[in-house]
């Protein structure tokens, strides 16, 4: 039986303290909780004891090395804020312990070094969390891909959309300071840019962005003749009738984690998606070019009606779409296995010359379209044979940050960025180069 330690335990770590208390019982226990917040920690062993799992000990973040002292897990499991990441993960692995982390592994490219000359200088394993890979409708294009149904791929067009629950939240909290998140191209498209990578089998070269803030703010709103605001929900007038308003005295586990929580370190979930010190983009249009020649358009909109995505591949063969509809939902604020689940899906094969085929999607049950189950099933049960290459290790997660980052970077100096100005990426992309060779002799 494997052992673990939790550090972070707001909205994300739900998933994980759920399934070794539960179905993963016999395989995995947790030893211990790490936070910054004794409430949250209570909280978390609240719920422990509701799924028939003990009550562990609890740790300030300042004591983690002394956590891992005491208890020696196996692995550490880190989902605390993004700019975090790299804290834990390099200690842990310095201290003996295996590694799995939420997306992204972090938020720039200096954390991103660190955290690759600390897997090399320890040898321990790091895994990120890429639930979306584990989707069958995602599996799906990747085993089509695969099996050459459109050829070669030349170009890939891929809008994702943010609505206006799911999106909004992203701007009521801390990852509306950059800062701390890296802003929507590294927190949440590191998700759509490993897609991508896991699809085509390939790795960024270069990329242009560009983004703004248009939407979301309070001169966007002023803009649009808004004149009442609020610097955050809970007790004020004018968030009442306000449809972007997160009332977190209505739900019970927001309440628990963050309402409750909040005379500990000051942390207001609730804020104002118009309000001043928004540093994040909510429109965000970017161009990459893959090592394999393949050219990425791709789109976030983080303020639309519906949620989920557009994409279209084209190949030597023909062409391939999706359309994927996912729940909407904000983090922390209802079930679980509604989080992202999914609402309807279409695949259709457009060959070069013919009729157009309509791919059979199974519809995956739960979380993230299915995702969160299966990827459960692989960290923590007996998973089979992985074909396709599911299991996303330390590279997997550089690569899809190293998108962002270096779309950030576009933004700030108005060019295009190649993955190889950076040192982390010239490492990477060469570790890649000696691999492909010796698979080739």
């Amino acid at each position: 039986m494997k052992t673990y330690a939790l550090v972070g335990t707001g909205g994300r770590s739900g998933m994980f303290l759920e399934a070794i208390a539960t179905t993963y019982q016999k395989s995995a226990r947790l030893v211990a909780l790490c936070d910054t917040n004794q409430t949250r920690m209570d909280y978390a062993n609240r719920n422990l004891e509701n799924w028939g799992h003990a009550a562990v000990a609890t740790w300030k973040a300042t004591d983690f090395e002394q956590m891992i002292a005491q208890h020696h897990p196996d692995i550490v499991i880190v989902t605390s804020v993004d700019r975090t990441h790299d804290r834990y993960i390099i200690r842990a692995m310095e201290l003996g312990c295996d590694v799995i982390t939420e997306k992204p592994m972090t938020i720039d490219a200096d954390r991103c070094m660190a955290i690759v000359d600390a897997v090399e200088r320890t040898g321990r394993d790091l895994r990120v969390t890429f639930n979306y890979r584990y989707a069958p409708h995602h599996s799906k294009l990747r085993e089509l891909i695969l099996n050459n149904t459109i050829g070669e791929v030349f170009s890939v067009h891929f809008e994702w959309l943010l609505n206006t629950q799911h999106g909004a939240d992203y701007f009521r909290r801390w990852h509306r300071d950059k800062r701390n998140s890296g802003g929507l191209l590294v927190h949440k498209s590191t998700h759509h840019f490993d897609l991508v990578n896991f699809w085509l089998g390939s790795v960024p070269e270069s990329v242009y962005a560009q983004g703004d803030l248009r939407f979301y703010g309070k001169e966007n709103a002023e803009n649009r003749g808004v004149t009442e605001f609020y610097p955050r929900c809970h007790n004020h007038e004018n968030a009442q009738n306000d449809p972007f308003a997160l009332h977190l005295e209505e739900r019970a586990m927001l309440k628990s984690l963050y309402l409750d929580a909040e005379h500990e370190d000051g942390y207001l979930r609730d804020q104002s998606v118009f309000g001043d010190g928004i540093s994040i983009e909510d429109t965000l249009a970017v161009l990459v070019k893959y090592r394999n020649k393949t050219l990425l358009t791709y789109s976030l909109n983080a303020y639309q009606p519906w949620e989920g995505l557009n994409i279209a591949f084209n190949g030597s063969k023909g062409r391939l779409e999706m359309k994927l509809v996912e729940n909407s939902y904000v983090n922390g604020g209802g079930e679980r296995k509604e989080e992202g689940s999914l609402m309807d899906c279409d695949i259709t094969f457009y060959p070069m010359f013919g009729a157009p085929e309509r791919i059979a999607v199974e519809y995956g049950k739960g979380g993230h379209g299915g995702g969160d189950a299966l990827i459960l099933e692989e960290l923590f049960g007996n998973p089979g044979p992985d074909p396709l290459k599911r299991r996303a290790g330390y590279h997997d997660g550089a690569m899809s940050i190293l998108t962002g980052i270096c779309g950030n970077l576009s933004m700030q100096r108005n060019r295009p960025v190649f993955i190889d100005e950076l040192p982390v990426g010239r490492k990477l992309l060469a570790r890649k180069a000696d691999i492909s060779k010796k698979r080739e002799q």
